[in-house]
């Protein structure tokens, strides 16, 4: 039976859960708390359809992941998107790195990625000035315009008699056995269902619906340089390192970009605010919660080392380059132009583990996406499936 269903947050996961109930003939409504869609996490990323190369078999990153980059390039196909599926390397700049790209390769095959182990002469005839001593050639990922998806999709709500509803901060949700009631500055909304798909936010408005969730929103900034106009010839595709299994993040790689230009970066280092895409955008609410948090502070011990590496390397552009340098030695001393930055929602637990896969939290007639970091872009379209089954079976 059809329903009238709200969906907080405009960004990638919000608008695909919405279309995908609208496509379903459900009523759906969606709050963005900023003038535009895609304003945070989905228009700051990097632009890549990942493969599902990184995550644990059988995790939902890992099904969604594979399945997304199958439907997200079909979609921007369908719909006049920019697209382009031109594989990446992840490359193994010294021996002592081979055995973890053997691993990377036995995850990816166990997730039923295309991807092979190469030489670094093979891995030259893609990339000809990679620094590398192996590779790992993953063909399933791609490049697309996630803003230009995003003007599809919210189309798409509209054409199924959605609405997407701008400058509506959600201030507060109350369910009761009939129906929930969502509370903005400027009106009150009634419907049936309620998703949260409000990114950097999603903890507190779970909080306004009534729950407690286990896991708080740590916000991580990721800072990127642009390739001057003169080295972008020194990068073709996608160039990633191989990643330290013992730390959270991938490392910096380089991103040609579906608008023209190559990306590096990004760095990880924790943001000052949920919003803080500087080193001067400070919240004092935002330091405070996290502050509370006992996760956080376990975190710092176990990766102080690699927090201060973050820090420097974003505060010096020297060793920013010397980091890329590994993956491409001939940038030259003036090949980075500053560009924007993005901030990560990441669900950390009390004790200090990032929460390492997408994760709900469930009420009555509520569902909350409470982590979507990467690659829940390129796996949005599956994710808004995923919940749009789960709102079906919950009646």
């Amino acid at each position: 039976m059809a329903s009238h269903v709200i969906v907080a947050g405009a960004g990638i996961v919000g608008l695909s859960t919405a279309y995908e109930l609208s496509r379903r003939g459900h009523r759906v409504t969606v709050l963005e708390k900023e003038p535009a869609v895609a304003v945070h996490q989905t228009g700051n990323n990097s632009g890549v359809i990942h493969s599902g190369l990184y995550y644990t078999p059988g995790s939902l990153k890992a099904t969604l992941g594979q399945a997304g980059a199958i439907s997200m390039e079909r979609f921007a196909r369908d719909h006049g998107v920019d697209v382009d599926i031109c594989g990446k390397l992840v490359v193994a700049t010294s021996p002592q790195q081979i055995p973890a790209l053997e691993r990377l390769h036995e995850r990816g095959r166990a997730n039923g990625v295309n991807c092979r182990l190469v030489s670094s002469e093979v891995a030259r005839e893609f990339e000809p000035h990679v620094n590398a001593v192996a590779a790992l050639r993953v063909e399933a990922t791609g490049i697309v315009d996630y803003p230009g998806v995003c003007a599809a999709l919210q189309g798409l709500i509209e054409a199924h008699d959605g609405e997407v509803l701008i400058n509506q901060r959600i201030v507060g949700v109350a369910t009761n056995d009939d129906a929930v009631t969502v509370t903005t500055p400027h009106r009150e909304f009634r419907a049936d269902e309620f998703v949260n798909c409000a990114g950097l936010h999603s903890d507190r408005v779970a909080r306004l619906a009534g729950l407690r969730p286990d896991v708080r929103i740590i916000p991580f900034r990721g800072e990127y340089f642009e390739l001057a106009p003169e080295a972008t010839s020194l990068v073709r595709g996608l160039i990633y390192p191989v990643p330290d299994p013992a730390f959270p993040f991938l490392g910096v790689h380089l991103t040609r970009m579906i608008e023209g230009g190559v990306h590096a970066g990004p760095n990880a280092v924790f943001a000052l605010a949920r919003e803080g895409y500087t080193w001067l955008d400070v919240n004092p609410r935002d330091v405070w919660e996290s502050a509370r948090w006992p996760g956080l502070w376990k975190l710092g011990r176990k990766f102080w080392r690699n927090g201060l590496e973050e820090v420097a390397r974003s505060l010096s552009r020297p060793k920013f380059l010397a980091s890329l340098r590994e993956l491409v030695p001939e940038l030259p001393d003036d090949g980075l132009i500053p560009t924007h930055s993005g901030v990560r929602a990441q669900a950390m637990r009390r004790d200090g583990s990032l929460v390492d896969d997408f994760y709900f939290e469930r009420a009555k007639r509520q569902i909350h996406v409470l982590n979507a970091p990467s690659p829940a872009a390129t796996a949005s379209l599956e994710i808004g499936r995923t919940i749009a089954d789960e709102l079906v079976a919950q009646r």
